[in-house]
């Protein structure tokens, strides 16, 4: 565990009524839904870095829009400051999972609510109104 927090950034990309999500795949939310993202690597720009997650977790080119807001995860062996961006990513591109997620996909926004989500997310994406419920 680093000393310091660490910022991260996550893409929230939603298109004709789905989110771009990913499944992870190794770390403590192993096998829990997110939406793609994770570090910001030195001499990059949080654009930068969030474009590049999106490629690297799904294979699909994003543009990085506005900052959405931001969330903080502690745990024993972590500390991240993630910065949420929206991002554009065209919906005809089917994602396909990379990196560290085992499976990518657009999911249905009413869907959301009902995986199994990284603690904390349902909340994130109804208070910015991304979803309508937390069912």
């Amino acid at each position: 565990m680093s000393d310091r927090p660490e910022v991260c950034v996550g893409a929230v990309a939603v298109a004709d009524g789905h989110l771009l999500m990913v499944r992870r795949g190794h770390g403590p939310a192993a096998g829990e839904w997110s939406v793609p993202g994770g570090r910001v690597e030195r001499g990059e720009t949080l654009a930068e870095a969030v474009v590049r997650e999106v490629a690297e977790e799904t294979g699909l080119e994003g543009v990085c829009g506005p900052f959405l807001g931001w969330v903080e995860g502690l745990g024993p062996d972590h500390h991240h400051v993630v910065l949420d961006f929206v991002v554009v990513v065209d919906r005809d591109d089917t994602p396909v999972a990379g990196d560290d997620a085992v499976e990518a996909a657009w999911v249905p926004l009413s869907s959301v609510p009902d995986l199994r989500l990284v603690d904390g997310l349902a909340e994130f994406l109804a208070e910015h109104g991304v979803i309508d419920t937390l069912a």
